[in-house]
């Protein structure tokens, strides 16, 4: 599995099973997906970036962004949801899929935005992850 997907992958898992997230947004409302979302609040996986970490000589280590986006109907909604899900991705480790190994992650940044509409908030969680690949 490639180092981005397993990252997704991961993120959605362990804001699925964190109960301090599923509070604020439920687990069914987390997807890959872009544009508006159709409930909220909800969590999109968005954009992504995977860039080559010359650490070793054997170039086995990448670094991978991923981008959340949370929707909801109210500004400290979204930054309640942004505070969970900073817990949940930096409370332990990220467990990859495949033979992939997340040395570390976190939250690299969070921005939160009013809508135009006036009646959304959107917030735009960057998280930036180590990861080790597979040979």
């Amino acid at each position: 599995m490639s180092p981005d997907l397993a990252l997704q992958k991961a993120l959605l898992d362990r804001l699925a099973a964190t109960p301090d997230v599923t509070a604020l947004v439920p687990a069914a409302a987390m997807i890959d997906g872009h544009g508006l979302p159709q409930r909220f609040p909800s969590i999109l996986v968005g954009e992504g970036q995977v860039v080559r970490e010359p650490i070793t000589i054997a170039g086995r280590h990448r670094r991978v962004y991923a981008t959340l986006h949370i929707w909801t109907q109210s500004m400290p909604h979204a930054r309640a949801i942004g505070g969970a899900i900073f817990a949940a991705i930096e409370h332990e480790q990220l467990r990859l899929d495949g033979e992939n190994r997340a040395i570390s992650t976190v939250v690299a940044d969070a921005r939160f935005l009013r809508d135009p509409d006036g009646e959304t908030a959107h917030g735009v969680v960057t998280v930036d992850s180590l990861i080790e690949v597979a040979s």
